[in-house]
């Protein structure tokens, strides 16, 4: 079980990692492709993600199942500026933690990431609309800054209505235009 875990769990990170770089090479964003996640391959993501691996979902859900949390999650959050979990600070206003809007080049990455994600995960059942549903499904639960919700939900929106070209040619033209 632990070889096949180990395995499996491999090949879904690789595979993973490998969908992000043709999206971000598709998006005009190579560089962050091939720096996507490496965080995954640090003993504290790696080891959780073989010992919760069931190869149809993120090993950190059924982590956070089991023990309440994942450690692997949080390590992962913490030092990949794509998800938007990274992007919070204190406000010395409200002194609490509130949600910072993200540089456009991470939101690309992400928009890359999830819908790499729903492929991975969805095989062949995968069609354009299942990273907005995703995304739709937590939408009230989500604590993320409301630029940044909405230029995700905009490219998820495209990408379920005029197809993954169109989409990486409007990031292309927003990557240029940034420049």
């Amino acid at each position: 079980m632990l070889c096949k875990n180990f395995f499996g769990h491999l090949r879904t990170v690789q595979q993973h990692r490998h969908q992000v770089l043709i999206h971000c090479i598709k998006a005009g964003i190579p560089i962050r492709g091939f720096l996507h996640d490496l965080s995954k391959f640090s003993p504290t993501e790696f080891i959780p993600g073989v010992k919760y691996y069931q190869g149809t979902r993120s090993p950190n859900e059924r982590e956070r199942e089991v023990d309440g949390y994942s450690k692997a999650w949080m390590h992962h959050k913490g030092r990949n500026k794509h998800h938007f979990e990274y992007w919070t600070d204190y406000d010395p206003i409200v002194k609490m933690l509130e949600p910072v809007k993200m540089p456009d080049i991470y939101i690309f990455e992400m928009f890359c990431d999830r819908v790499a994600a729903s492929k991975i995960y969805n095989k062949e059942k995968y069609n354009n609309s299942m990273p907005l549903e995703y995304f739709l499904r937590a939408k009230p639960k989500r604590v993320i800054e409301k630029t940044t919700a909405e230029k995700l939900e905009f490219l998820l929106t495209m990408l379920r209505d005029k197809g993954e070209d169109e989409t990486f040619r409007y990031i292309r033209r927003q990557v240029r235009k940034s420049r």
